[in-house]
């Protein structure tokens, strides 16, 4: 089971994976474990990641970037028209009233919604993920903004979808960043201690998001967060791209912002600088080469001028942090730490503005780039079964309180209340008693908008449906679970109708088997005792409704009817009269009844089924163009490397006549691909690649043949060697091989001469072939001749010697016990050395001269 946290940053993402080394933030195909969050469109195919954005510039009205935010969101939302200004690409309107993004793609106009550029995205990662695990992906945890509403974490839930990715959950960003600094500490209180209290703050490319965590011993839980959407590094870049092109205006007479081109490659330039600055104090150049109307343009910057065009800004980030102070109730001096992530805390200001405010310095323990997947992978491990990870609990909060609205019945007042206060636990769930006598509506929204990101204050609008008054008359008992789930979306998920059944003694025992099938409410109790939590909201609770305030739902109070009978049973235990006939049983049952759910900004089924087929028809429309390409570049690849060899190693190899015609293939070839061949297809190109294989692969065989043959024969005449001289040996009568049979060792005495014969005949064969013809002997068949000979004569050699006891004896030689065996062995070994040290040695002619008689 695969383990992955994917970090879609606002610039860049990030993946990290688990492995059974602990966490691994892993590269893409160009080695860079950072991938920018930018898609491109072509006339073939799309490309994503460190490609898409070397076509930023070229490319720049079909190539998608900053898109994050408009996630989500209706095309009138301010904050899209903001964005809009400052896209090269178009935004649209969508039928549902959307954000959509129009772009050429095959040759034709195409609208995306933000879900299908995001599951682009996510392909990419996914991609890069499965090539380093070497298996497929489908688990994963993927990281969202503390602020993000309802509507677009249920809007990256879709895109997560489109992909065929299981999102395991939803996590902020800030929650990822303490999960991976807490989890690996050593030195955290005990449970039952004051808890270690650490900020955590992240600036990346477009928002600035702080959060404050208590930390013990396995456990994390979140305090407050607080956050400015509209503060980050990308706003730092705009300063200096307006003070250049005001400079630039005056100076080169150029209007910058007139051509989108000019205008992108300048925000790349002004992003280097501002990277330099943070390492450099001194003045700075920027230098751009035919900026604009073939002009260069030259200006100089240095970090105390930047600091001052970006006062504004840097001021803006004592406000998060005086509210995060605020919402935790905690003074300065409580806060044992400060660490600080993303892109743009790397800014000198940044840094002090934050490290000023807590009255400490401030950390860099993390990684700053990659802290975020890092976590995501952690919790995504800790929710799978396939890893074993150190106990380490996760309480995060509701960033925005959240309340309920419902329909009134006759002269009942209009009924609402906070269900989530800001900063409440989460995930989390209550149940809400509502008496009714018919399906009623549920309105979920924020209850504080102005706190709120986003212009729609509304969530949800839930309808539960199929009620109806008792069968006495009185209405419905009906009870409503709420929850924020662990994506940190709110839903209304369950809600039950509570009734009252009698039962006689006989059929007491059918009824509990039959209560089992439609659950009984002492089985919803134990459910809710394990998934239920309450808390005691500040706000009184409406008179229509009753929230359960303990932790797990009360049972229900027993009615007036029951508690007479239960006082009755008392006396009757009391005193000694005869029982009277029981009375049925009153048992009660709850029956689960259906919700109508309505969101913000829920992509509809229908549509999200299109963009799962539309995004499978792109990935496989990419690996086909891919493929092509692959072609193509063999064929090129192929053009080059043998052009450059025919001049090289392999020129003695091929005839005049042969290089001749091979060379002008070649160059008919490379002019083909300039020009006709520029864009064919993936068959074409197999086709063009098949034919310069006739004529190149027989030259390279003849030289890899050429290579390895004497090789070959070498090792050959090493073994013919070396059983010619166990024949020797065993002719000169060797202890060492008298073991052997006679049949036996002809047998490797005729396999030796055999093999000999025909090496001397391939040997002499190839001595009268020239290079630029086909071998006489090929590699594959010396190859052979060595496997026949060793397996002919190996086993036979290698036999083991039976054992034999050595009879004893007294007689001594320089003082050393021997048989007399030994003594005889000693005296007749005559052994030339000449005999014992033959060689091998081809003759003129290339034949091998061996006696073996």
């Amino acid at each position: 089971m695969s383990v992955v946290g994917f970090d879609l940053g606002f610039q860049n993402c990030h993946v990290a994976i688990a492995r059974a080394g602990g966490i691994e933030t892993v590269a893409n195909e160009f080695s860079d474990r950072c991938t920018p969050a930018v898609v491109s469109f072509g006339t073939k195919n799309r490309t994503i990641g460190v490609a898409a954005k070397n076509q930023l510039i070229t490319n720049a009205t079909n190539t998608v970037y900053n898109f994050k935010k408009l996630h989500g969101r209706a095309f009138k939302d301010p904050l899209v028209q903001r964005e809009k200004t400052k896209l090269a690409y178009e935004l649209v309107q969508t039928d549902s009233g959307g954000v959509g993004l129009r772009v050429m793609y095959m040759d034709e106009p195409h609208i995306f919604s933000v879900e299908q550029i995001t599951a682009m995205l996510l392909t990419k990662l996914k991609e890069t993920a499965e090539s380093n695990l070497k298996k497929p992906v489908t688990d994963c945890v993927i990281s969202v903004p503390s602020f993000f509403t309802d509507a677009e974490r249920r809007s990256v839930l879709d895109s997560a979808q489109i992909v065929g990715l299981n999102c395991l959950k939803l996590m902020n960003d800030m929650t990822a960043v303490a999960l991976n600094y807490g989890i690996y500490k050593q030195d955290l209180p005990a449970p039952e201690e004051k808890p270690k209290i650490v900020v955590f703050a992240d600036m990346g490319h477009s928002s600035f998001q702080i959060s404050a965590c208590a930390f013990n011993k396995g456990k994390l839980k979140v305090l407050g967060t607080a956050f400015d959407p509209y503060l980050g590094g990308r706003d730092f870049d705009e300063k200096l791209v307006d003070h250049f092109c005001t400079e630039f205006k005056s100076k080169y007479k150029l209007d910058v912002k007139s051509k989108i081109r000019a205008l992108l490659r300048l925000y790349q330039e002004c992003e280097k600088l501002k990277k330099l600055m943070s390492s450099n104090s001194t003045d700075l150049p920027l230098n751009i080469e035919c900026f604009m109307n073939d002009i260069d343009v030259s200006a100089r910057m240095s970090r105390s001028e930047f600091e001052g065009l970006c006062g504004d800004l840097l001021q803006r980030i004592d406000a998060p942090l005086r509210s995060l102070m605020e919402q935790i109730q905690l003074r300065v001096e409580d806060i044992a730490a400060v660490e600080i992530i993303g892109g743009a805390t790397r800014i000198p200001a940044v840094k002090e503005r934050i490290a000023r405010f807590f009255v400490k310095n401030v950390s860099t323990t993390l990684i700053a780039d990659e802290a975020v997947a890092r976590g995501c992978a952690l919790q995504c491990a800790i929710l799978s079964p396939a890893f074993k990870v150190r106990e380490f609990s996760v309480t995060d909060v509701v960033p925005y309180p959240i309340s309920l609205k419902w329909s009134t019945e006759g002269d009942e007042a209009e009924g609402f209340h906070e269900v989530f206060n800001k900063n409440h636990a989460a995930p989390f769930s209550k149940v809400l008693t509502f008496y009714r006598n018919n399906p009623f509506q549920l309105e979920a929204y924020y209850s504080d908008p102005s706190s709120v990101p986003y212009t729609e204050a509304k969530i949800g609008q839930f309808v539960v449906q199929n009620i109806a008054p008792s069968k006495d008359g009185e209405k419905a008992k009906v009870k409503v679970k709420v929850r924020v789930n662990t994506h940190g979306i709110f839903s209304v998920s369950t809600a039950s109708v509570i009734e009252k059944m009698e039962v006689d003694e006989a059929d007491e025992q059918a009824t509990e088997s039959g209560s089992k099938k439609q659950g009984s409410v002492d089985a919803m109790e134990d459910d809710v005792k394990k998934s239920v939590q309450q808390d005691h909201p500040d706000a009184g609770t409406p008179p229509q409704v009753q929230t359960d305030e303990e932790l797990s739902a009360p049972l229900p109070e027993p009615s007036s009817e029951e508690q007479k009978m239960a006082d009755t049973e008392k006396v009757e235990k009391k005193s000694d009269k005869p029982p009277e006939p029981k009375k049925p049983k009153i048992k009660v049952k709850n029956i689960e009844v259906p919700i109508e759910t309505n969101f913000v900004w829920q992509l509809r089924r229908d549509l999200l089924n299109m963009y799962i087929e539309n995004e499978g028809k792109m990935i496989l429309q990419d690996k086909l163009e891919k493929e092509r390409n692959d072609a193509k570049n063999a064929v090129e690849e192929y053009v080059y490397e043998y052009r450059d060899k025919l001049s090289g190693p392999y020129g003695k190899f091929i005839s005049e006549r042969d290089l001749s015609r091979f060379l002008e293939l070649l160059t008919e070839t490379e002019n083909w691909l300039c020009e006709d061949g520029e864009d064919e297809t993936r068959q074409l190109y197999a086709e063009k690649l098949e034919e310069l294989k006739k004529h190149g692969n027989p030259v390279n065989e003849r030289y890899r043949e050429a290579e390895e043959r004497p090789r070959l024969f070498g090792d050959l005449g090493q073994r013919l060697q070396h059983y010619r001289k166990i024949v020797e040996e065993y002719k000169n009568q060797s202890e060492e091989y008298q073991h052997i049979s006679a049949t036996n060792m002809e047998k490797v005495e005729k396999s030796v001469r055999e093999t000999m014969e025909w090496m001397n005949n391939a040997m002499n064969l190839q001595a009268k072939q020239q290079l630029d013809q086909n071998p006489a002997v090929y590699t594959h068949e010396i190859k052979a001749q060595l496997s026949a000979l060793n397996s002919s004569c190996h086993r036979i050699v290698t036999q083991p010697k039976p054992k034999v006891e050595s009879p004893k004896s007294d007689k001594s030689v320089n003082g050393m016990n021997h048989s007399n065996e030994d003594l005889e062995t000693e005296k007749n070994k005559t052994v030339s050395t000449s005999e014992q040290n033959g060689d091998c040695h081809p003759n003129e002619k290339g034949t091998i001269d061996m006696d073996l008689n």
